[in-house]
């Protein structure tokens, strides 16, 4: 609730208002206010507790875009939630960057064990969520099967990655080719949309 202030009275009997204190600059951006996208995430939170924060954004996410999503009990599989379309069922690991990357962002395939990469076994996909940026990469499982690492680069325009096609790609879990969507789905086939084919190729697989 803001504080409304009296005007004050000069000595020659005049009235004025007083300087109203701006606040300082929060962020790198210099502003008075910052623009909130310097620092969105509270990176004093320790590991764990950022992971939770990514889980509970990509919740909120994936029932905005129309899923259904389900939490398995415990902690004893490899996929973090499974995500229903109407059709089918995904299985989804969700990793997350919390800090700056001037250098882009990488994400590795694996758990707290580097060498158990994740395989077609454990997870369907992998969503790599990049707090900083704001910015979702559904990657399918079947591109770790030569590789355990992946890197981004959301903001640059000199570097691109070229997984840059499974930025916010959604779709990839509400294909039509795996059977009829819910209806609430708010999520176009990209295939779809650039080709009148009904044999057109995802853009976005491997």
């Amino acid at each position: 609730m803001g504080i409304i202030e009296s005007p004050l009275t000069t000595a020659s009997g005049e009235t004025s208002s007083p300087e109203t204190k701006k606040p300082s600059a929060t962020g790198r951006c210099g502003r008075a206010l910052c623009c909130g996208k310097c620092n969105p995430t509270n990176t004093r939170l320790p590991t764990k507790r950022r992971g939770e924060v990514a889980e509970a954004a990509f919740l909120h996410k994936a029932a905005t875009l129309g899923f259904s999503v389900a939490k398995p009990w415990g902690e004893s599989d490899r996929y973090d939630f499974i995500l229903d379309n109407g059709a089918r069922t995904w299985r989804v690991q969700v990793k997350s960057a919390h800090c700056d990357g001037k250098n882009g962002y990488s994400f590795h395939a694996c758990g707290n064990v580097q060498s158990r990469t994740y395989t077609a076994a454990d997870i369907d996909f992998f969503v790599a969520y990049i707090v900083p940026e704001d910015v979702w990469y559904v990657v399918p499982i079947v591109v770790f099967s030569t590789i355990r690492a992946v890197k981004f680069f959301p903001s640059s325009k000199r570097r691109m990655s070229r997984y840059e096609k499974y930025r916010e790609a959604w779709c990839l879990m509400a294909c039509p080719k795996d059977g009829k969507c819910r209806g609430e789905l708010d999520i176009e086939p990209c295939c779809w949309a650039e080709s009148d084919s009904d044999e057109s190729l995802c853009p976005k697989l491997p």
